[in-house]
């Protein structure tokens, strides 16, 4: 594994390129191949961790025949760019939220739906790659995109930051907070009763430092990593959403390894799997508290956070915009045991 600083998107994106454009070819034994993974986290991050942690475990279960060269930060393109990027082969791997792989094929936007899960038991559950649920989303994600999910790991509850107490929607009203630009999200925003504004995650930081947005909202992992206690005073335990963040592979590259190259590939999916989902578990209570020892002020239920207010209204405008389309889905999600 390798992680790569410092060159331009367009150098980054044209080195290599043709041969990673065209299906993959199986090559003799001892010839060893690399693979590029461009994703938009930052390596302290567990998101951004565990795509360095899959290239080690995929070049130890592939006895060094597999190389995975990593490019974090968004050396490679924004969130819509890198799916894109895999959809077309110019990068062999890449991860992203549910609702961005919504732009490749829409039905798995439904995956990021605000309040869907019963806990993260039942979320992981689903968003298996051998579920019912994850089969047939997957299925539909490689006839319309060519892209193909490898595995899904935890990413954690995501929760509103803001330069404010904020304890129900009416307290939101006005504010302008940052939404990931894809519609599952911005739905999720406006319905927690704020103005969304839909920013790619590399240019969040500026914007909460200009006021372009006055709030955004993460996991508590995210927020620490990314320092964002530097620009947000408060931070409320809304809960809204829980995520697993999705890696996907190109499908041409995935089609053109022999049976025991997927097999080495299914490994390192299972063991980063695991790995990163323990780790966000491990670690949300601790980084809640370095979070309050960094200054910022934690609202929670028991500090009178309306978190029933929030759900009502969230999950009003979710039901009227894509209650109809996503319907059936919700139901084999909910089916889930």
């Amino acid at each position: 594994m390798q992680t790569t600083k410092g060159l331009s998107r367009r150098s980054l994106l044209l080195t290599g390129a043709g041969a990673l454009a065209t299906p993959f070819i199986a090559r003799p034994a001892f010839a060893a191949r690399t693979l590029r993974y461009g994703h938009n986290n930052e390596v302290a991050s567990v998101a951004g961790a565990q795509a360095d942690w899959f290239a080690e475990a995929l070049g130890q279960s592939s006895g060094g025949e597999i190389s995975v060269q990593v490019f974090p930060n968004s050396q490679l393109g924004k969130l819509q760019e890198l799916a894109e990027a895999v959809s077309l082969g110019t990068i062999a791997f890449s991860h992203n939220t549910a609702g961005a792989l919504g732009s490749l094929y829409q039905p798995f936007a439904a995956l990021d739906t605000p309040y869907l899960y019963r806990d993260v038991d039942h979320l992981m559950k689903v968003t298996d790659v051998e579920s019912p649920v994850m089969q047939e989303l997957n299925e539909g994600l490689i006839a319309a995109a060519n892209v193909r999910v490898i595995y899904a790991h935890y990413f954690g509850r995501r929760n509103l930051t803001c330069n404010k107490a904020v304890m129900s929607p009416e307290d939101l009203a006005g504010t302008k907070i940052r939404a990931v630009p894809f519609p599952i999200y911005t739905t999720a925003v406006e319905g927690m009763g704020a103005v969304a504004v839909p920013v790619d995650w590399s240019e969040v930081p500026t914007a909460l430092a200009t006021g372009v947005v006055q709030g955004q909202e993460n996991p508590v992992n995210v927020v620490l990593n990314v320092k964002l206690y530097e620009v947000q005073s408060h931070l409320m335990l809304t809960g809204h959403m829980s995520n697993a963040e999705v890696v996907v592979m190109n499908e041409d590259t995935w089609q053109g390894m022999s049976g025991a190259e997927q097999d080495a590939v299914r490994e390192a999916a299972q063991q980063t799997r695991e790995k990163a989902t323990k780790a966000i578990l491990d670690n949300e209570e601790t980084e809640t508290q370095k979070l309050r020892d960094l200054g910022m002020t934690v609202i929670g239920a028991e500090d009178g956070l309306d978190l029933e207010a929030f759900r009502a209204s969230v999950s009003a405008l979710v039901d009227e915009r894509f209650g109809g389309e996503y319907g059936d889905l919700y139901a084999k999600i909910a089916a889930v045991a």
